[in-house]
């Protein structure tokens, strides 16, 4: 089936029969819990796409890199929270994975033969409550976005394949809410911190 946007509304069939089960019960059953690790790095993915102004196409899960502007730049988005969908006696430790890769060539249907950081921009998103009961993925005021060049990893960091957030921060990223973040890409890619 190729790539197309959905509504929601389309049927489940069998042998040109329609099921009574939309795409919408299979987004409601696979896609409500935000707070999941998996679902919420795509949330976050989708936030920063949403501020980018490239959130109209389509999520590419094997692509080398999250998100690309209009303007070409790449963009990695990493995501971490202090809770979790499980009981937790305390806020967990935010890191990011941010190991060198080889890319993956959709056409070719192969890899790289390079490891490096594929993106020019990484964008690293936590959602910073740490009250269980109040984390609330959707509310934007509750995220922040850690905006810094590859070149700043690449040449402070070398190879290393995580990042706490604390260590994150005393790279001096440019911090800034949702709606600021396009402008702390575009800044990040020409200065490269």
């Amino acid at each position: 089936m190729p790539a197309r946007h959905l509504t929601g509304h389309e049927p489940f069939h069998r042998a040109g029969h329609q099921l009574e089960h939309r795409v919408l019960n299979f987004w409601r059953w696979s896609s409500s819990e935000l707070l999941g690790n998996t679902l919420r790095g795509v949330l976050a993915e989708y936030l920063v796409a949403l501020d980018l102004g490239v959130a109209d196409g389509f999520r590419t899960e094997w692509d080398a890199f999250d998100l690309q502007t209009s303007t070409g730049i790449t963009v990695e988005v990493k995501s971490g929270a202090y809770v979790q969908t499980w009981h937790q006696d305390r806020p967990s430790k935010i890191s990011f994975g941010i190991a060198p890769t080889r890319a993956w060539d959709p056409t070719t249907g192969t890899y790289g033969t390079e490891y490096r950081r594929q993106a020019q921009v990484y964008v690293f998103c936590v959602l910073g409550e740490k009250d269980q009961a109040e984390a609330d993925p959707l509310d934007l005021h509750q995220w922040q976005f850690h905006v810094l060049a590859a070149q700043v990893l690449n040449g402070r960091l070398g190879e290393q394949k995580t990042l706490t957030l604390g260590s994150l921060l005393k790279l001096g990223p440019d911090t800034v809410a949702h709606g600021q973040i396009n402008v702390a890409v575009q800044r990040a890619s020409m200065t490269g911190s």
